[in-house]
């Protein structure tokens, strides 16, 4: 089994820090998150690099530091809820999950609803909710 600690750590320095993101509970946040697992095995040897990557269904896993310049621009002091519309990997919503006390993540295509759930399972981010859902009425009952 493959290390990526020490590439979840150069992205972060690299990536993150040197671009000027500095809320150290994001840069927690993204250091934490294994990136890795929540792309397709294929591609785990780029998930630290400088780039969205594909997930299927023709959507991408965003690039690592607009996941952090995004999560950094909320200003999250961790008793939110937040409301995320395009789940995708299931990646920005597991930094959420570690900034926030709950979060509701809205996705329309259904395989990507269902392995985005499987991952956040399997690496413990229960604090996540999925909805199947288009997102433009929002989550009406959270």
């Amino acid at each position: 089994m493959r290390s990526f600690s020490i590439a979840r750590r150069r992205m972060v320095e690299e990536q993150v820090v040197a671009r000027g993101v500095t809320d150290q509970r994001v840069i927690d946040a993204m250091l934490k998150v294994p990136r890795h697992k929540f792309v397709e095995q294929a591609l785990e040897a780029k998930a630290y690099q400088d780039a969205p990557l594909p997930i299927g269904e023709k959507q991408t896993i965003s690039q690592p530091y607009m996941v952090a310049v995004m999560s950094e621009a909320l200003g999250l002091d961790g008793s939110e809820t937040v409301l995320e519309v395009g789940t995708g990997s299931g990646y920005q919503a597991a930094v959420l999950a570690l900034l926030a006390d709950r979060v509701f993540s809205l996705e329309r295509i259904p395989s990507l609803a269902r392995r985005a759930r499987k991952v956040l399972d399997e690496c413990g981010y229960i604090k996540v909710n999925i909805r199947l859902a288009d997102g433009t009425h929002g989550w009406q009952d959270m």
